[in-house]
């Protein structure tokens, strides 16, 4: 006969008191959460996300772009593959053995890529634009690659920016000294010393993004030059210009993939960011 353990019937009872009694009981303590940095960044600093957003550029958000070939949205959508891709030593030695081999540097390039080498294998790439220049897919390419860069440097401007904004918040160090108005009486070197390495910092790889921005707008009128009635390289391009601030072309490209595609899902969307572009003061530049 099975035997009855009467302690069975007190454990949930037990277990239930000593967690009443655990929620009750309540820390005066700070929580782990309070302690960390990206929690306590996320509530005093959520408005550096969106100045930076703004000022930097979103950067291919709107847009489902790079369906008809190889771009940016490629690198990330999982084109980088390893599989067949040779290693970048062998690679490298290819095109030593023979340096006018398109392939060569092309698999250089996806070697490169694959390795997260974004600037070495821009300088791949553009060898390969070098030996094959109307090579549309290739410059298609090489124009993702620098939008890839573009927005590796926004991103790293991000952070080097909510950084600076979190250190030099205004809290100052305990036991700082300040006047009736609550102005502090003597300077905080080493909150004037970060926020200038900072600046300068910021102002560097915002002039990155600009640059590799510019480039990929360059490989992008080489493109439309090679294929006009390709909708889709001029909806990249309208972007590419966008975010390089060069808003001339920008207008020009949307106009021009409205007129090849006045149909597609992304026609409303062209047609509000046109309405904003001509609003702007350097449109007419």
């Amino acid at each position: 006969m099975a035997r009855f353990d009467k302690s069975s019937t007190k454990r949930p009872q037990q277990d239930a008191a000593v967690a009443a009694t655990r929620r009750a009981k309540k820390s005066t303590a700070p929580s782990i959460e309070d302690t960390m940095f990206f929690p306590r960044l996320r509530r005093h600093a959520k408005w550096m996300f969106v100045f930076l957003a703004i000022a930097l550029g979103g950067g291919f958000v709107l847009f489902g772009v790079g369906a008809g070939g190889t771009g940016v949205g490629d690198l990330f959508r999982g084109n980088g593959s390893t599989s067949g891709v040779p290693s970048v030593s062998k690679a490298q030695k290819k095109t030593e053995q023979s340096p006018k081999d398109v392939e060569a540097w092309r698999a250089l390039s996806t070697a490169l890529q694959t390795d997260g080498q974004t600037g070495e294998a821009i300088n791949a790439q553009k060898q390969v634009v070098v030996l094959a220049p109307k090579d549309a897919d290739a410059l298609r390419e090489l124009a993702g690659l620098y939008l890839a860069q573009a927005t590796a440097k926004q991103r790293e401007a991000q952070i080097a920016q909510i950084r600076a904004s979190y250190v030099g918040a205004g809290e100052g160090f305990p036991g700082s000294l300040v006047d009736a108005t609550g102005q502090s009486i003597l300077d905080d070197k080493i909150s004037v010393t970060i926020n200038t390495l900072s600046s300068t910092e910021i102002q560097k790889l915002i002039s990155e993004v600009r640059d590799s921005s510019s480039e990929a707008v360059g490989a992008y009128k080489k493109i439309v030059v090679l294929q006009p009635g390709d909708p889709n390289v001029q909806l990249e391009f309208a972007q590419a210009a966008q975010q390089a601030g060069d808003v001339a072309s920008a207008i020009a490209a949307y106009a021009a993939f409205l007129k090849l595609a006045p149909d597609d899902p992304n026609a409303p969307i062209v047609k509000q960011q046109l309405k904003q572009l001509k609003q702007t003061p350097t449109a007419s530049g």
